[in-house]
This record gives structure tokens, C-alpha cells and sequence, in this order.
């Protein structure tokens, strides 16, 4: 009973921590610079995405793609930006273990991360990747992986850091990002080849942002990534020859937006986020 109180209260825990602790530390890797953004709520969505996971864009339907988070109906719905519902995909032929975020690849597919881990006891680690433009049932494959640096299931209690909620694609290769369910709160980035087989993850880098990360996007340019924490979003711009965590940063508290869970760049610099209550907030430079 312990147990499952102190697993039940974590997150409660970590997000009341990130509020206080404002930006991250250096840690070596550079100081994070502030993000000048206006942040405002701009919609609500549907009761039946209250626990929306993840956001991706739907281009040509000026709208958003989301899901509900593990144990909800294995289906996408399609939503205005104001929140308002437009369309529901169903699949049936998946299960929604631990839906945690959704990317979109430039030919319009949809990527679905079942990457959610707890318990850092998963060994089914799973990305479908489907076009939700094509038919009823959509065609879905299935990129199965495992992360290189897991050899036990699960490991140590202080060693628990192989939980995703975050990722992206770009340039066919998938960016995963971990949520570390220790108290040390490192973030390891991990990369996957965007194509259907059984995958071994590399291990690209990791850095201390003391608070979990609950989604990532990539601007439409590719010059920004976003990862979304409690409390606020780190904005890391790509450098050509550098390691993502290696180049400039900035940070931007989001206090307002609660426990939020999902984020998706609606244009180059601007982006909306929502929280696990199904608020929508838009977040645009000043």
C-alpha cells in the first residue's frame, strides 16, 4: 500500500517541485536564457480528450490531431484549434497500453507513441505509423524498440529512466525523449529510424532539467525543439554539427497551464499546449 501511495503522489510531488525551482541549473551544458512568450488559453477540448496525451498537426484541416492517455479507446480525434470536435479515427486493431504523444512526418503520416513506462517494466515499446487520410481503417505499421542502456525490467528504483511522454520526427529519424521517474531527473535523448521492423534505440545524449518531460515538437523550419516539462518548456535551438543539449536554450515557466501534456508547433515560433484538464493555451514570442 506504501508503495503504491508514494507512486500515486510522485508526479503530485515533482510538479509542485518544478514550480518552485523556476530554470534549470546549468550543469555544464550552458545557461538557459529566458523565452519571451505571451502564453493565453485559446480553447477547450472535448470531454473525451480530458487526458489528452499528445498534439500533432492537421495541415490540411487547419486542426489538431490528439488521444487520450493509457487505458482509453484506441482511436485519434480530430479537433479544431479552439478545441471544437471535427472527426474520430478509430483503430481497433491497436491497444492503447500507454499513449503518450504524436509526431507527424512530412508526408502526413501520423506516428503514435506507446512508449509509456511507468514502471520501467515494458519490453513491448512501440511506434504505429499510419495516414489517417487513408480510408476508414488506416493502414498502420509498427516500429517496435528497445532502449540499449535497459538490462533490467525493471531496474533499481534510482535508476528508473527508460518512461517516454515525448517525442518527434524529422528527417526520417524518430527523437525520443525520457521521463526519468527518479529523483535526479536527467533527460536521455534517444533516436529511431521512422520505419516499420525491430529497432535498438541510440542513446544520443542526456542533460538535468531537474522536471519531467510530458511532450516534444520540432518547428516546421527545424531550427527549434520544444520539450515540454511541469511547469514549464525549454527551447533548444539545432546547431549544424552540435548535439541538441549543446546549443542555445531558453526557458519559459508556464504556470498557469498545470499539468500539461501535450504540445505541437502550429507555425514556426508559435505553439499550443495542453494540459491533462483538456485547456488549450497558445504560446506566441513577444
Amino acid at each position: 500500500m506504501l508503495m503504491l501511495l508514494r507512486d500515486a503522489l510522485f508526479p503530485l510531488i515533482v510538479f509542485l517541485h518544478a514550480l518552485l525551482i523556476g530554470a534549470p541549473a546549468n550543469h555544464g551544458r550552458g545557461r538557459f536564457a529566458r523565452a519571451t512568450y505571451g502564453v493565453r488559453r485559446v480553447g477547450q477540448l472535448p470531454t473525451k480528450l480530458r487526458e489528452s496525451s499528445g498534439l500533432a498537426r492537421a495541415d490540411s484541416l487547419q486542426g489538431l490531431w490528439s488521444h487520450g492517455d493509457g487505458g482509453a479507446p484506441a482511436r485519434l480525434e480530430l479537433v479544431a484549434l479552439s478545441g471544437a470536435p471535427l472527426r474520430t479515427l478509430d483503430l481497433p486493431l491497436l491497444v492503447n497500453v500507454d499513449w503518450e504523444d504524436l509526431a507527424q512526418d512530412r508526408a502526413g503520416n501520423l506516428y503514435i507513441g506507446d512508449f509509456g513506462n511507468n514502471r520501467n517494466q515494458r519490453q513491448d515499446l512501440a511506434i504505429y505509423r499510419l495516414h489517417p487520410g487513408a480510408g476508414p481503417l488506416p493502414v498502420v505499421d509498427t516500429i517496435a524498440f528497445r532502449y540499449p542502456d535497459q538490462h533490467a525490467f525493471p531496474p533499481g528504483r534510482g535508476r528508473r529512466n527508460f518512461d517516454c511522454e515525448a517525442f518527434f520526427w524529422h528527417a526520417d529519424t524518430l527523437h525520443l525523449f525520457s521521463k526519468d521517474r527518479s529523483l535526479r531527473q536527467w533527460t536521455k535523448h534517444y533516436t529511431l529510424p521512422a520505419r516499420p521492423g525491430r529497432h535498438v534505440a541510440t542513446l544520443r545524449d542526456s542533460i538535468r532539467l531537474n522536471r519531467p518531460i510530458t511532450a516534444a515538437d520540432i518547428s516546421p523550419d527545424g531550427r527549434t525543439v520544444a520539450l515540454l516539462a511541469y511547469g514549464g518548456v525549454f527551447l533548444f535551438s539545432r546547431q549544424l554539427g552540435q548535439r541538441l543539449f549543446d546549443g542555445p536554450k531558453r526557458f519559459r515557466a508556464l504556470p498557469a497551464t498545470g499539468q500539461a501534456e501535450g504540445l505541437v508547433f502550429v507555425n514556426d515560433s508559435t505553439f499550443v499546449v495542453s494540459n491533462e484538464k483538456g485547456k488549450l493555451f497558445r504560446a506566441t514570442p513577444r
